[in-house]
């Protein structure tokens, strides 16, 4: 009897710390970790996805992940730039922060990691198909060629619907990249959609995108309200739809293969469409950008649309949040933006603290074609429905100078219609707001004037408002060491393009300088200037 009791004792122990080491075990098992999809539409102004309201445009692709993730209807780029954006994407630095990828056409410093870098680094597949960090040289210290994004997979191509969307088959090569990855292997992709860049073939949008001019019943009311404006829109919309397609194909995708609920999908822009006073500006069509984001696993209370401002300086801090890492054991240089994780966690539209919910913008160098290959310096702040900007060599053209064929627009059908509209003496007030010069400072009520039309910097009753933001811009501006705030901003101008150096110049000494993102018909008679 006694031997019996002890045996069931040693049973009941034994049992016992069965249990407890499976539930220890259980509890000490990893978390897995999740896998990121990062999908950049290339210029596109926010307020054109579906999920935004707009009927003329169809994304069908975004729309669903806004629905069952979060939908941001205040998120911004700092700079509204192909490579100075994608810059502060990859390293989580607003532009003053970046030395010479603060420009376009750079030159990446070796000094700055960047988040896929560092994930790479932690055991993540990491790769990218089509645009990844561009235009722009990056290279080792060794001279080699240095690949931002770790491995480019460009090799599957496609037959496109027309000569301006880019044949590289972004779906079939995402299919590649996940063939590549081991079993339990976590994942980081860009997907960097060509589209809706240009040059678009004129006229597709009406007859390979069954639109109508109807559909518009008026363009942005800084361009010309004719047909040849409403067709160039529509054929960017053809392009924006190209785009979301291949990001639905790639969604089904991952539903097959049982990875779409533990992967976080982000999809945005990476600056304003490209069109006149939008792309390469510093105003609300040009860095507000559209942004929704899905995670299954991770997001709770989908659904929600949030109204706070958030910046791209977010983006590289909340990726290496969710893989459970920080900047600084990374090996990275430290990141600027916050997670965005708290948005992840809360049931609420707004999170951060009214007295830091703005985002701050600035631009330095984007194309060539000033002198001296100078750029147009601006520094600016978005806080509770106004943007304030102030531009810091408002003597220089914003637009780039008139005789190189303002280098920072690109050539269409709009451009030309303005061009040709001011030079025939019909109309200036088009030219004024694309191309004219800015003055030292600028104050919009965005939440009452998208288009920023109407200047509030010199309003007697905003002048107490317009002090308040520049005292807080300046202030954050200083505590990020901008150079600019100490004296040294030429420091961006001496930087050299990694391409057509000494554009200006060399045009004006009679060269026929290659410029093939603007058009023959932009350029001034040299006699002229």
């Amino acid at each position: 009897m006694k031997k019996s009791k002890i045996y069931f004792t040693v049973l009941c122990l034994a049992l016992g710390s069965g249990i407890l080491f499976a539930c220890q075990s259980k509890e000490s098992e990893p978390t897995k970790k999740p896998n990121i999809l990062f999908c950049l539409a290339d210029d596109a102004t926010w307020k054109h996805m579906s999920a935004y309201g707009t009927d003329w445009i169809e994304t069908p692709a975004f729309d669903y992940i806004a629905a069952h993730g979060l939908l941001f209807n205040n998120a911004y780029t700092p700079n509204a730039k192909c490579g100075p954006s994608r810059s502060i994407i990859l390293t989580g630095r607003n532009t003053w922060q970046l030395e010479e990828a603060a420009n376009h056409l750079a030159y990446f410093p070796t000094k700055f990691k960047t988040y896929p870098e560092a994930l790479y680094e932690k055991g993540y597949h990491v790769g990218y198909t089509g645009k990844g960090w561009a235009p722009g040289t990056s290279l080792n210290k060794d001279g080699s060629k240095r690949e931002l994004l770790v491995k480019a997979f460009n090799k599957i191509k496609t037959e496109p619907p027309t000569t301006g969307i880019s044949n590289v088959d972004y779906v079939e090569n995402f299919k590649s990249f996940l063939d590549e990855k081991k079993t339990d292997e976590p994942f980081c992709f860009w997907y960097g959609g060509h589209e809706p860049h240009r040059k678009y073939e004129y006229g597709t949008g009406v007859k390979l995108g069954n639109k109508k001019l109807s559909q518009l019943d008026s363009v942005f009311p800084y361009w010309p309200q004719s047909e040849v404006v409403k067709n160039d829109v529509l054929d960017y919309a053809f392009e924006l739809e190209y785009f979301d397609k291949q990001l639905g194909e790639m969604l089904n995708i991952l539903r097959e293969r049982g990875e779409l609920d533990n992967t976080i999908i982000v999809v945005t822009s990476d600056n304003g469409m490209p069109f006149p006073r939008v792309k390469g500006l510093s105003y609300e069509h040009s860095n507000h950008l559209p942004l929704a984001i899905m995670w299954k696993n991770g997001i709770k209370n989908p659904g929600r649309k949030i109204e706070d401002y958030v910046s791209f300086v977010d983006f590289a801090a909340t990726f290496i949040d969710l893989a459970g890492y920080d900047a600084k054991t990374l090996g990275m240089h430290p990141i600027q933006g916050n997670s965005l994780k708290p948005f992840f966690d809360s049931d609420k539209e707004d999170v951060i603290k009214a007295e830091k919910d703005y985002v701050l913008l600035g631009q330095e160098r984007h194309d060539v074609g000033r002198p001296n290959d100078v750029g147009y310096p601006v520094r600016g702040i978005v806080k509770d429905g106004f943007l304030y900007v102030i531009n810091y060599k408002n003597d220089r053209w914003p637009a780039g100078n008139p005789e190189t064929g303002y280098t920072n627009t690109d050539g269409s059908p709009t451009k030309t219609e303005i061009l040709n509209l001011n030079r025939s003496g019909e109309n200036h007030r088009y030219w004024e707001w694309n191309f004219g010069k800015h003055p030292p400072e600028e104050l919009y009520q965005i939440s009452k004037d998208e288009n920023c039309l109407n200047n509030l910097a010199e309003n007697k009753e905003y002048q107490s408002l317009k002090a308040d933001l520049k005292n807080l811009l300046i202030s954050e501006l200083k505590s990020q060491k901008d150079p600019r705030q100490f004296g040294n901003g030429d420091v961006f101008d001496n930087y050299p393009p990694d391409r057509n150096a000494h554009f200006y110049e060399r045009y004006m000494n009679g060269e026929d300088v290659k410029a093939g993102w603007i058009n023959a018909s932009d350029f001034e008679k040299r006699k002229e200037h």
